[in-house]
Formats: C-alpha cells, sequence, structure tokens
C-alpha cells in the first residue's frame, strides 16, 4: 500500500469525525427499502451501516414495508391482488399473508444481517406493545364515494415508551403493520410508519432509502437534482408534472414529519453502496436530496 493510499483513509476519517461528534446520541429513523432490500450486497451493506451507526453512539430505528414480496406470495397462492388509487385492497386473507411476508420473513432477514454486523437487534410489528396503534383508512374516489380498502390502515399514534426503551441499547427493525382498538391487523404505508415514529421522537433525521438519485426539477436532466429544500419548495415540486405519483405519499409523510419537528428529512438513493454513510457522515454532494424547515437543517 502507497503512503497516498493510508492519507486518503485518514482524510476520510477526519470528514466523518465532526458528523460523529454532531450526531452522537441522536435518533434517526431510515425507511428501507427498494433496491437496497433485493439486492444481497446492498442488503450486507446497509446492514453494515446500520451498525456502524449504532458503534458510534447514533440510535437507529428501521422502518420497512414489503408490498412486491407480499403481492408475489400472493400470486403463487392463487389470491387476487388489487389495488385502489395505488393502495393495497386487504382483506382478512391478504391481511395474513402480508403479515407472513412483513413480520415473518422480511422482518427477521434484517435483523439478522443487522446482528450478523455485532449490533443488537429486534424485530417488531404494531400489535408489540401495542407500538403502532391504528385505525381504518378511509378514501373517497373522485365522486366522492367511499372505498373500502379491507384492513388498510393510518397511524393513530406511535407507543414511544416501547422504542425509548429499547434504543437504548438495540436496533428496533418495525415492520409497517398496526394495530387497531379492537384488535384487528391493518397494513400501513410504510412511508406513512416512517414518519410518524420520526415525528413522535423528534429524531434528528429520517431517511428514505429509495430507487432514485433524490428530487429532481426536470426528471429528464440528471444535473437538476435538488440537493436541499423547504417544505414550501417541496410543495411546489410536488404538484408539478416532475414527480411521479408513487413519490407522492412519499413527499406527504416528509411534510408531516418536517412539520413535526423532524431536524431533516432525506431522499437518498439506496442502490448507491454505503448511501446512508455517505449521507450522514460525508461531505458529499448528490447523494440525495434534503428537506428542511429552514436554516439548513443538520
Amino acid at each position: 500500500m502507497t503512503e497516498d493510499y493510508y492519507q486518503k483513509r485518514v482524510e476520510i476519517l477526519l470528514e466523518a469525525l465532526p458528523y460523529i461528534r454532531l450526531f452522537s446520541g441522536s435518533t434517526m429513523v431510515i425507511k428501507y427499502g427498494g433496491a437496497a432490500m433485493r439486492s444481497a450486497d446492498l442488503k450486507e451493506e446497509f446492514a453494515t451501516d446500520v451498525a456502524l451507526l449504532r458503534y458510534v453512539g447514533i440510535r437507529p430505528i428501521i422502518v420497512h414495508g414489503g408490498g412486491a414480496e407480499v403481492s408475489a406470495l400472493m400470486e403463487r397462492l392463487g389470491q387476487p391482488v388489487h389495488f385502489v388509487g395505488g393502495l393495497r385492497v386487504t382483506d382478512a386473507a391478504a391481511m395474513e399473508v402480508a403479515k407472513m411476508v412483513l413480520v415473518g420473513k422480511i422482518n427477521k432477514e434484517i435483523v439478522g444481517l443487522i446482528s450478523q454486523k455485532g449490533a443488537l437487534a429486534v424485530g417488531l410489528a404494531g400489535d408489540d406493545g401495542r407500538l403502532i396503534h391504528a385505525r381504518k383508512l378511509e378514501r373517497r374516489d373522485a365522486d366522492g364515494t367511499l372505498l373500502d380498502l379491507g384492513q388498510v390502515g393510518e397511524v393513530e399514534k406511535i407507543n414511544t415508551d416501547l422504542l425509548d426503551l429499547l434504543e437504548r441499547d438495540y436496533v428496533p427493525v418495525v415492520a409497517s403493520v398496526g394495530i387497531g382498538a379492537d384488535g384487528e391487523s391493518y397494513n400501513i404505508n410504510a412511508d406513512s410508519v416512517a414518519a410518524a415514529i420520526a415525528s413522535a421522537l423528534e429524531a434528528e433525521k429520517l431517511i428514505f432509502l429509495t430507487d432514485v438519485g433524490g428530487l429532481y426539477r426536470n426528471l429528464d436532466d440528471p444535473d437538476s437534482l435538488v440537493s436541499e429544500g423547504t417544505p414550501d419548495e417541496i410543495r411546489e415540486l410536488a404538484g408539478s408534472e416532475q414527480v411521479s405519483q408513487g413519490m407522492i405519499p412519499k413527499l406527504e409523510a416528509v411534510l408531516d414529519a418536517v412539520a413535526a419537528g423532524v431536524g431533516a428529512v432525506h431522499i437518498i438513493d439506496g442502490r448507491v453502496p454505503h448511501s446512508v454513510l455517505l449521507e450522514v457522515f460525508t461531505d458529499h454532494p448528490g447523494v440525495g436530496t434534503k428537506i428542511h424547515a429552514g436554516g439548513g437543517g443538520t
């Protein structure tokens, strides 16, 4: 190894030092999804990132969905897959499959990967300690008719006592399934769950791993990445044709979190190896889009 090689390694550590000092002891909620959940290499790298965050004193909380795997298993079982307005219609049979996949499979895989990296992780769903209090989501069509989406819910309340207890020593890994007042399970959008948890804990950061580089002013121009933005700027962008319909629920969650006091929200490219570390610990430009209430955020 050359002297230049070692010097570059030292420079990387020195670049990270002020960020480690700044964020040590803070809570960061990470919505895990997209390619980062599908690629074996990216899974390993994400687990390494999470473990490193914990080692330097940051308290990460992971929230995940898994809609593609739920749909795939339903199709293999011969169950119909229906969506209305981008939301899965979830009857009792679909809810059973969703819990099998989200809680019984994906959640445990993530816990195992993080544990292999040396950090202590624990898997949770909304009915564990009534972590996620949910209610039935009500949506209407263009004519105002109430749609019956079955057991699709929205977050009513987060039991922060449970998370406060766990994040002292463990990395909570939360599946996006909630529980209603009557004990019924609800399938909830994972972006919304992540935003609700970050808001309830007034987290320092909420990070969304996606399959895009961030938000763009012009989808056809890769150089038009919005590196930083305020809620007003994001609302303006959301109303344009430059944001896909699939990104709208995420942006709604972003705005809710910033309004609730989350320090900064980041939309980053989960296809980039170690994108979480690049966003949190370096001055690396163009990793994603940061949204903050004003004053620059952190």
